[in-house]
């Protein structure tokens, strides 16, 4: 029996080394030896090359604009992990392929989409967050979905490297910058996307000043006002110039072109209809505001607004199974109902 047993540890090693290699190798998803149920965030992360999505609130079905978010990253980095955590998942819950969430399911099938439960107290060791994760206390913290998002992603990308995006962000194309910043305008840096490798000094400057000016009271003053003061303390900002992108210490401070072609206080116009649609070809991807959307407009098959066709052309999938096929379920539901 005990040789039984050391034949199978023997083999999954062998698969798992395997896998190791085709991901060096630049094959991870055209051969995969193992199924991605066995592999642990730590071994799709050690890639470096991973595009990291957070769901910080207990939810286990992502809205659609969370699914397009996804999807369009694994269809735009069809060679790169793309990994959604979230905090309502434990290593204990069961869901699948077959999971009763849509959203789920229609995530899970993708190839190279991983989905693992976000675990702060393990993302935060051996970074300055720990200590202060450890003396928090989530429920006098007003923002504090935000502010654990704001954390989570710079531990994150500080262990392993990669791209953050906010889960209102639709890729439209690849982003050809390894370490960058994404202006939201002129001087003024976002935190809802940026990208390094692992271990830069300035993910790691920003933890400290995470730490050191912690004010969660204070509307984005761990996320977008943290990376602006950061970024702030080594270049000097000046105001863009058409399309041009601004560089400093390495690091890329890319134009508001590149994600917020559409400013938030504009970006009900995502939800309307255009006589002529925008091309976006100076973007990278499109940041939706999901967080001004207080009245939750959403995409509605058949109402041809410009959200409706980025769905169709970015993640069409989404768009075909939680919004046609969902309409279709829910009007034939009212027939049967009448």
């Amino acid at each position: 029996m005990l040789k039984k047993i050391q034949i199978c540890f023997c083999f999954f090693l062998a698969l798992a080394i395997l896998y190791e290699m085709s991901l060096l190798s630049g094959c991870f998803f055209s051969y995969m030896p193992m199924p991605k149920h066995f592999l642990t965030p730590e071994q799709v992360l050690n890639l470096g090359k991973s595009i990291i999505f957070l769901e910080t609130t207990e939810r286990l079905e992502p809205p659609p604009l969370v699914s397009c978010s996804v999807e369009s990253a694994a269809r735009i980095y069809q060679d790169r992990p793309i990994i959604l955590f979230m905090k309502g998942l434990t290593n204990d819950t069961a869901l699948d392929l077959n999971s009763s969430y849509a959203a789920f399911s229609l995530l899970s099938s993708m190839k190279n989409v991983f989905i693992f439960p976000l675990q702060m107290e393990t993302i935060f060791q051996e970074t300055p967050l720990l200590q202060w994760y450890n003396q928090v206390v989530p429920e006098q913290e007003k923002n504090w979905v935000h502010v654990s998002s704001d954390a989570s992603r710079l531990a994150l990308i500080w262990k392993y490297g990669g791209i953050y995006m906010d889960t209102d962000v639709i890729s439209i194309r690849p982003i050809p910058e390894e370490s960058f910043l994404a202006a939201q305008k002129s001087r003024f840096s976002s935190n809802g996307i940026f990208g390094f490798p692992a271990h830069h000094k300035f993910i790691w400057d920003c933890m400290e000043n995470f730490v050191l000016k912690y004010n969660g009271n204070i509307w984005g003053n761990q996320g977008p006002l943290l990376m602006t003061r950061m970024l702030k303390t080594i270049c000097n900002l000046t105001d863009f110039k058409d399309t041009e992108d601004h560089s400093c210490q390495n690091i890329s401070f890319l134009n508001p072109q590149r994600f917020y072609p559409i400013p938030y206080p504009a970006w009900h116009r995502y939800y309307r209809v255009w006589d002529k649609s925008p091309n976006f070809n100076h973007s990278y991807a499109l940041h939706l505001w999901n967080f001004m959307n207080h009245n939750r407009q959403a995409v509605v098959a058949g109402s041809n607004t410009l959200a409706e066709k980025l769905y169709k052309a970015y993640c069409p999938t989404t768009y075909e199974d939680l919004i046609q096929n969902a309409e279709l379920r829910d009007f034939t539901l009212s027939e049967d109902a009448a």
